[in-house]
């Protein structure tokens, strides 16, 4: 991350020491137990989508905690592994949005294109959902929040569930748009979020806004 433009603007926005107390959580969890994902790919999401060019946010809790499934990518899983159900639910709610399926599990082009996959917690601890919930990652990726809220461009901001939604205190900007709807698991997913259709909304609104759509489906 050192090399992206989130690096110094993140240092501005978190204490001084905070970088080198990540390093020892990091250097503690990977040394001691099976964590997810790999450490190189824990700030994946800041790597391929760069302060700069952000222009959608989907927020995650924590990434997936089975072997080869979390990529630093929020709801992303590589094309070789089944999709998880969370995943499965978004795949299908974009068909009917968009009238076409997508046959990639892997959202690696979205961050391509400007859409940042932020999971909440950056780590995970193997078979542990919510492991790492409330040690480390929260002030980071909440400076990460408030970062993208002062851009002067405008951002959608994707918040699927209770938990994504207590987020939107960070989000003061009037010229971002926030989308709210039910999280996409089995458990919550005909409550609401199936007929939300946020990618067909998300670039209505960037089209409007004269920035580039989102191409959903590759």
């Amino acid at each position: 991350m050192e090399h992206s433009d989130w690096h110094n603007a993140l240092k501005a926005e978190l204490p001084q020491d905070y970088f080198r107390q990540i390093n020892r959580f990091m250097d503690t969890v990977y040394a001691t137990g099976t964590v997810y994902p790999p450490r190189e790919s824990v700030f994946a999401a800041l790597q391929k989508t760069p302060l700069a060019e952000v222009k959608v946010v989907i927020l995650g809790q924590d990434p997936y905690h089975g072997p080869g499934q979390a990529q630093g990518l929020s709801f992303s899983v590589p094309d070789a592994l089944a999709a998880p159900p969370s995943l499965q639910n978004i795949l299908k709610e974009l068909a009917q949005d968009l009238g076409e399926s997508r046959p990639s599990h892997d959202l690696t082009s979205w961050a391509e294109q400007g859409v940042l996959l932020l999971n909440a917690c950056l780590t995970v601890p193997e078979h542990q959902a919510n492991g790492h919930q409330g040690q480390i990652w929260e002030p980071f990726t909440d400076a990460v929040m408030r970062l993208v809220n002062a851009k002067a461009s405008p951002v959608v901001f994707i918040l699927w569930g209770a938990f994504a939604q207590k987020k939107k205190a960070l989000i003061s900007q009037k010229h971002h748009l926030v989308l709210t709807a039910p999280h996409p698991s089995p458990l919550s997913a005909y409550r609401g979020f199936f007929g939300s259709k946020p990618f067909s909304k998300t670039n209505h609104f960037l089209k409007t806004a004269g920035l580039s759509e989102i191409d959903w489906l590759n």
